[in-house]
């Protein structure tokens, strides 16, 4: 093959001993610096085994707290559920017609207002027949009495025999005995014709109005939706509480209490009593049933019953209840316990019992001193005895 015409023909060749000198330094260079880096992760090797050996024996750092002390006076707000004083549903007792109405809903009565009256025909015909077997009865006993008394007046003369004697006072019995089931009857059907008339039981406001007129009316039909009218007494309210098992012995009956409605009246506070409670906590929810009697008079405006609102108790304690972070609660199987820094900064692990949680601190009722040194959030490197650093 023929050569390039610019490719030179007198370059200098390099000695094989030149290529071994250059190969010898390259070598060299690289294990130095293989060298140097040996002994430099070696050196970070020792620092860091030496630090390591000086965190442990170093005690661990633990952040403690001192427990805080609440006012013996507080406020307790709770659910409340309003409801009229009083409130009931009016069925029919006798079955007939609704042959009118007077009162619709919303409308205020008074006790034994007539709301509406039911027409029973055919219970006024019973009785009537009723007052007539009545009538019938009442002659029958008036002449079985007098029979009696006049056979007994021939005792003397002998011209009767105590066999008739016995006839006549059992007729003059049976017959006062028949007189007076005439009259149970008609007084039970002169009852069923009063409750032809449906009046309002209590005053209070008629709240529904379930029936037109000529509608049906059957007294069996006791079902819920069913009744002819609502009535509730309005003016007077009962609110109804569930307080906690660890505030149940703090509410008296009688001390005042504070009624909320914040959706209604916003800003407003409507003051009434604590009126009567259960007497027994609820044994699945562990609170007691407290009722607060409210007079709805206020000038801010009227509570309507069924409203939801909020119940504000001022309580007192006989002594304050130390509160700690819920972060330094340990919950074990023997209980709940917290870590406490005891003398020579070694932890002990206290039982305590609780009361009231507010979320981030929690009540202790028992097992702990307001000058101890509680470990606000312990880990589980922390064994009872072993010696800390508190901060």
């Amino acid at each position: 093959m023929n050569a390039k015409p610019n490719e030179p023909h007198d370059l200098a060749k390099v000695s094989r001993r030149t290529l071994t000198v250059v190969a010898v330094v390259i070598a060299g260079t690289m294990a130095g610096l293989f060298l140097l880096g040996l002994g430099l992760r070696h050196a970070r090797i020792a620092t860091r085994e030496s630090m390591a050996r000086e965190i442990r024996d170093q005690p661990p750092v633990v952040l403690v707290v001192h427990p805080s002390a609440t006012q013996q006076s507080f406020e307790l707000t709770l659910p409340a559920d309003v409801r009229a004083y009083a409130a009931t549903a009016l069925y029919a007792r006798t079955n007939g017609y609704l042959a009118s109405w007077t009162t619709d809903i919303g409308a205020r009565v008074r006790q034994g207002d007539l709301l509406a009256t039911l027409s029973a025909p055919d219970t006024d015909a019973q009785l009537e027949q009723a007052e007539a077997a009545q009538r019938q009865m009442a002659a029958t006993s008036e002449l079985s009495a007098a029979t009696d008394a006049r056979y007994r007046g021939l005792i003397d003369t002998q011209g009767v025999t105590q066999e008739q004697l016995d006839q006549f006072d059992s007729a003059r019995q049976q017959a006062a005995a028949n007189l007076a089931a005439a009259t149970a009857t008609v007084d039970r059907l002169k009852a069923l014709v009063a409750f032809e008339r449906i009046t309002a039981p209590f005053d209070g406001v008629v709240t529904a109005r379930n029936y037109d007129t000529g509608a049906l009316i059957s007294a069996t039909n006791t079902a819920p939706g069913q009744e002819l009218f609502d009535v509730a007494d309005e003016d007077r309210l009962r609110v109804f509480v569930n307080v906690p098992q660890a505030d149940a012995l703090l509410v008296k009956v009688d001390q005042p209490v504070a009624l909320v409605l914040e959706r209604n009246f916003p800003g407003h506070r409507f003051t009434g009593v604590v009126k009567r409670s259960a007497g027994a906590l609820d044994p699945v929810t562990r609170t007691l049933r407290t009722e607060l009697d409210f007079r709805n008079d206020d000038p801010a405006g009227r509570i309507l019953p069924g409203m939801y609102g909020e119940a504000v108790f001022t309580l007192h304690r006989d002594r304050p209840v130390l509160t700690i972070p819920t972060s330094a609660l340990l919950f074990e199987t023997e209980g709940k316990e917290v870590a406490i820094v005891g003398p020579g900064n070694r932890i002990h692990f206290q039982k305590v019992v609780l009361g009231t949680d507010f979320g981030t601190e929690i009540e202790v009722s028992s097992g702990l001193d307001a000058d101890a040194e509680v470990v606000a959030n312990p880990g589980e490197e922390l064994a009872e005895g072993i010696v800390v650093s508190p901060r």
